[in-house]
């Protein structure tokens, strides 16, 4: 309590844990249960090693750290002739029954991926784009992830060029038509990532993510994936900690928005 106005605070005021009811050493424990699974945890299984009454809880607590995964200060891709891919990829099934396009019912998501000479993956970003406006937004995505410099290798899509043009980089598309090897070949950075993004999503999340928080699962693939070759869990746990006191308050209603039961 500030001795001159009154008012009171608290040192967990402003960050995650913000109003928390629970003890900060349970707190500590789910954080380091997501750092130290390599796959990391479902809201399922965080519930029964924490022993939760509900799912909500659990929920929401792992979709608070989520969004302390993410430095908003974080470097940028490539740089100096450094090769980056960019592509994307659909996620989800077709529903049966349902007619029109081929994706309609599926989530494309934009991978940007550092390439490593003459073999080996860098750290990646990934995003969630919205056919709407798909152009826009992957331009959008470039501009925020690329640094100067960077070799930016994609396949043959007409709309490319138009921003890559606009940018610090050096653009080098492929043409998958003429091109004698398959797609995986050619950009086996962004395939390998697809694959493992969706690995991660079946094995662990069961294939349970709807469109409005795909970002933050993305977000959480980004942090694993980026750690991937940490030595020490520990690190982890710090860093994820560390970001967490600098992230602010994110209440239920807020990351349900409208819908209360939408806990996947």
């Amino acid at each position: 309590m500030c001795t001159a106005c009154g008012r009171q605070t608290s040192v967990t005021a402003g960050t995650i844990f913000h109003r928390t009811r629970t003890p900060l050493r349970t707190w500590f424990a789910a954080i380091w249960f997501v750092c130290s699974q390599k796959n990391g945890v479902s809201a399922l299984g965080l519930q029964r090693v924490l022993g939760f009454g509900s799912y909500e809880t659990a929920w929401a607590w792992l979709h608070k750290l989520r969004r302390a995964m993410v430095r908003p200060d974080r470097e940028l891709l490539g740089g100096n002739g450094g090769a980056v891919e960019l592509d994307s990829t659909f996620l989800g099934g077709a529903t049966k029954g349902r007619s029109g396009p081929r994706y309609a019912n599926k989530l494309e998501v934009v991978i940007a991926v550092e390439r490593h000479h003459p073999k080996g993956l860098g750290r990646i970003r990934l995003a969630h784009v919205d056919s709407a406006d798909r152009a826009q937004q992957v331009a959008a995505f470039a501009t925020e992830v690329l640094a100067p410099g960077t070799v930016l290798y994609t396949d043959g899509d007409t709309s490319y060029p138009k921003w890559a043009a606009k940018l610090p980089i050096i653009h080098e598309p492929i043409q998958l038509v003429y091109a004698t090897e398959p797609a995986h070949a050619v950009l086996p950075a962004v395939h390998r990532v697809a694959a493992l993004l969706k690995r991660w999503i079946a094995g662990t999340l069961h294939d349970r993510v709807s469109a409005k928080h795909l970002a933050y699962y993305l977000d959480e693939y980004t942090f694993r994936f980026n750690r991937r070759t940490s030595r020490s869990r520990g690190l982890l746990f710090y860093r994820l900690l560390q970001q967490a006191v600098n992230t602010d308050p994110h209440p239920l209603h807020e990351l349900t928005a409208t819908h209360r039961d939408d806990f996947t």
